[in-house]
């Protein structure tokens, strides 16, 4: 299959955040449910969220697949630098923020349509990672995984991701996994 990944634009923050919601496998929608005004839909909450500039979660660290002229797929994924200083206090949010590796290029979420896996397009988007990684000067990407989650996993594991450290995650009705989130990491140097 033919498919390109280039740099999203603003006006696609939308789309961005209907893939970023897939790969979050629930913790967009708790994140975004806790921002959003009474009555406003969440993925307006992401859209807004991926619409910033200057801000990790922002559309200029986003990459989207183009297949004919469809977008099907993105990664978001940005230098990681942990503040030691800072300490969540969201119980839900506590595993993630546990898990973050100081100086990587961390890929914060992946996500390919239904319709298009299976295909290569993950696959693309690590190695696109990667190059990105190294363009920055970064010798070590990172991601969280659920441990659960066994196909997204398997990719990771092949292309060189190892588990570095797990936290058992706080069960959340919008939270669709149970059990630990793990810290993957793949050290290039």
């Amino acid at each position: 299959m033919e498919y390109s990944i280039r740099p999203a634009r603003r006006n696609e923050a939308r789309r961005i955040a209907e893939l970023y919601r897939i790969s979050s496998d629930g913790v967009a929608d708790y994140i975004w449910t806790r921002l959003a005004q009474p009555g406003e839909d969440i993925l307006a909450v992401g859209r807004k969220r991926y619409e910033r500039e200057g801000t990790p979660f922002s559309y200029e660290n986003c990459k989207l697949v183009d297949v004919r002229g469809s977008v099907v797929g993105m990664l978001v994924a940005f230098p990681m630098a942990v503040d030691e200083e800072y300490e969540e206090t969201d119980p839900i949010l506590v595993p993630y923020s546990a898990l973050e590796e100081d100086r990587s290029y961390y890929i914060c979420g992946m996500a390919v349509d239904e319709e298009h896996r299976g295909k290569g397009i993950g696959a693309g988007l690590l190695d696109e990672a990667e190059r990105t990684c190294r363009q920055l000067g970064l010798e070590k990407l990172s991601l969280i995984v659920f441990e659960q989650n066994t196909g997204a996993r398997r990719l990771y594991e092949r292309h060189g991701y190892t588990e570095r450290r797990r936290h058992r995650i706080v069960q959340h009705p919008l939270i669709h996994y149970t059990g630990d989130a793990l810290l993957l990491v793949k050290n290039l140097g």
